[in-house]
């Protein structure tokens, strides 16, 4: 296949086939946010003349790496600086016009991740009529740093990894056609932080008209620091820096990587105590840097937003996996026992008026033989994934209809199968990109190619037509909160009602 060379408002871009597509990468949508830019919202790109090769990945935001296996498979494949702000772009031809456009925001807990793994390449996508476009976008520090209080130069600052995505959905508005892409067509994807980032964008006025519809996946709209909470942490990492409040020239001389590792030695101290005097309701999650509401670009919590209307226009299809939390806890399962348990479900119950034990004993029987860092396992991934996304289902029900619900629940036989259904299982197999080592890594080298294809049809056909029912799943009905039918995506695929009912019930005025 020939490169194709494409006109953009900033200028020429050529790009390369990946897989009989045609792949640009590394096109920069705003400026490079250095210097006085680095901690404030991003710029218009400057144009440039001539045709910029598009045939390589840009660079990719500064981060500290994951812990574990998600450190060992998800390590950026490239450099990373500050001159981050870049995207990737699959079209099945440069020269179609009217295609649906995917924008898929990566995870990693605000403070890691790209848009360049193996298993976001768009070509699957684009070879099934899709434009698909991965994005980088600023993390940490750098990105969610709610500097106002403190700086009032810096208002933004604890938006502005949410400001970049905006940044990247308006270029898409402007620049998509070039690409065969309709800008009438947008559906945002994420997963983890990726869809705490797609139930964000529905909540920020700002974002209102640049897409029109959303998958958030294993991420739902619960998510976000306060105003007065993020200023309180902001300042202990000003703190740590020897950086005065006011001092604007002696913050903008500190340089990157002192940030970076100040930001670690941070978050090392809140996974370490989760004291909620110190790090407020950031303690729950252990992530100290989040989208900031409580501000101008987010008036409110999205959850909150949500239930008011502000994304009345958008379908929705939103789900998790079966077992989110187990592949975080197998490897410090000895460190769970009946009184460590049994003491967190009665602190975390505690505080609704609720009963513990008794919430624990139905774990139990839910999930009889599990040993205790298994119940720990599902009781998070009830807290921190279902019952979020049954609360945001819940939420955008009363303004729009045109919401699905989905389960993964295949089991990955990965580490002797201890890891189960586990979160960002299912990126894989949406992006129907199982033959690569990051994936292999996850779904273990005999993965069912047949689910991929299923899953990744259901994708596709929500993308295209705001409804991910097609001929290789079975009847797949809109969600509606009285009997909360879920697609459970397995190797026979099936809907249930109200699936973990006794389970999910219990949070119930807990969250």
């Amino acid at each position: 296949m020939p490169a194709a060379t494409v006109q953009i408002a900033s200028g020429g871009v050529q790009g390369a086939d990946d897989g009989g597509t045609h792949a640009f990468k590394g096109i920069p949508y705003a400026a490079p946010p250095v210097g006085a830019k680095r901690l404030r919202p991003p710029q218009p790109v400057e144009p440039w003349d001539g045709v910029r090769p598009a045939t390589d990945y840009g660079l990719v935001a500064l981060q500290q790496p994951m812990p574990g296996i998600f450190g060992e498979l998800g390590t950026p494949q490239n450099p990373a600086g500050d001159d981050c702000l870049n995207l990737n772009v699959w079209t099945p031809d440069p020269g179609a016009s009217g295609l649906p456009v995917l924008v898929w925001i990566h995870g990693g807990a605000f403070y890691a991740g790209s848009g360049i793994d193996d298993v976001y390449n768009g070509a699957s996508f684009a070879s099934n009529g899709v434009v698909c476009v991965t994005i980088n976008y600023r993390l940490g520090v750098q990105g969610f740093w709610h500097l106002g209080e403190h700086f009032a130069d810096l208002s933004d600052s604890g938006n502005l990894g949410m400001l970049d995505q905006i940044a990247a959905l308006r270029w898409v508005q402007e620049n998509i056609a070039a690409f065969g892409g309709d800008p009438n067509q947008v559906t945002i994807a994420g997963e983890s932080a990726g869809g705490m980032s797609v139930s964000t964008l529905m909540a920020m006025p700002a974002a209102r008209g640049l897409f029109h519809r959303a998958i958030p996946q294993s991420g739902a709209a619960s998510n976000g620091i306060s105003a007065p909470t993020a200023t309180m942490i902001a300042g202990h990492m000003l703190d740590m820096l020897g950086v005065e409040p006011g001092d604007l020239d002696a913050l903008e001389r500190v340089p990157s990587e002192l940030m970076l590792q100040t930001q670690q030695k941070l978050g090392d101290e809140l996974a370490e105590t989760r004291d909620p005097n110190r790090f407020g309701e950031a303690a729950a999650s252990a992530m100290a840097f989040q989208p900031t509401y409580g501000t101008e670009a987010l008036p409110e919590i999205p959850l909150a937003a949500i239930a008011g209307g502000s994304a009345s226009d958008i379908d929705v299809m939103i789900g998790t996996t079966m077992e989110e939390a187990l592949i975080f806890l197998v490897d410090l399962k000895e460190m769970f026992n009946e009184e460590l348990v049994t003491a967190t479900m009665d602190g975390v119950f505690g505080m609704a008026g609720k009963d513990g034990s008794a919430a624990l004993a139905v774990y139990q029987q839910r999930l009889p033989g599990a040993e205790y860092h298994e119940l720990v396992a599902a009781i998070e991934t009830d807290r921190m994934f279902t019952v979020p996304a049954i609360r945001m289902a819940d939420a955008q029900a009363g303004h729009n209809a045109n919401i699905w619900m989905y389960r993964f629940d295949w089991r990955t036989p990965a580490a002797g199968g201890a890891w189960g259904a586990h979160h960002f299982l299912e990126v894989p197999f949406a992006f129907n990109m199982l033959d690569n080592p990051q994936a292999q890594g996850f779904v273990g080298d005999d993965p069912p190619q047949a689910l991929a294809d299923k899953v990744h049809a259901a994708w596709v056909s929500f993308v295209k037509g705001g409804d991910p029912n097609n001929d290789a799943l079975p009847t797949w009905p809109r969600y509606e909160p009285a009997d909360r039918p879920t697609m459970l995506l397995d190797e026979t695929p099936a809907v249930v009602n109200r699936p973990d009912d006794e389970r999910v019930a219990l949070w119930d005025g807990v969250i």
